[in-house]
């Protein structure tokens, strides 16, 4: 979908995240996938198309990004894959009656600085939930002066850095696509850190 709109673009992190996704697909069925700032959803439409239970969301105040949610699910024969309006930083009845999850799904949301904090504040609210859960992330690097540490403390998560080519994603063509081409992609593993003596 080549429109640049945020939810309405595949970026070049999904097709990274996508890529791990598919890697891993042996270990996908039955396990309860969310993907955030879902937009076009290419990472949970594969996880889905890998045995997974997904769920996909996206900002309640973004219609056009929940339709691109579900006309992804319908060009890809996913017709019962539920669509949900969650905002990030917001405690929401949908976010709050949301059924356990085993993985989180975020492409490139950590695209604005003023953002990482709600959804950092969502990705701790969704792991204190599900204390197992993990949430796997790409992100595009765009400035050096952009972090999350600071936040990670903050909302006691820990990341892990998960080198790309672990999943064969270190190269600017993945499964036909030239999307990551020279593009900085990283990828990270957040978690809830242990806190002290545990």
């Amino acid at each position: 979908v080549l429109d640049s709109q945020y939810g309405t673009y595949v970026w070049p992190c999904a097709v990274v995240l996508a890529q791990y996704l598919w890697a891993h697909r042996r270990s996908l069925p039955g396990k309860r996938v969310l993907e955030i700032g879902a937009g076009v959803s290419l990472p949970g439409v594969v996880a889905a198309r890998c045995g997974a239970q997904v769920i996909l969301s996206d900002s309640e105040e973004l219609p056009r990004c929940l339709q691109s949610c579900r006309s992804s699910c319908l060009m890809n024969r996913l017709p019962r894959v539920p669509v949900l309006g969650l905002t990030w930083g917001r405690v929401s009845p949908e976010l709050l009656s949301l059924a356990p999850i085993d993985i989180i799904l975020g492409s490139d949301v950590f695209f604005d600085p003023k953002d990482f904090e709600d959804i950092l504040t969502t990705i701790y609210f969704l792991l204190d939930k599900n204390p197992h859960a993990q949430f796997w992330a790409t992100y595009q690097v765009r400035s050096a002066d952009w972090s999350i540490e600071a936040l990670l403390y903050k909302w006691n998560l820990k990341s892990i850095h998960v080198p790309l080519h672990s999943f064969g994603a270190d190269k600017e063509h993945l499964a036909s696509s030239s999307m990551p081409g020279r593009h900085t992609i990283e990828m990270m593993i957040i978690s809830l850190a242990q806190s002290e003596g545990t």
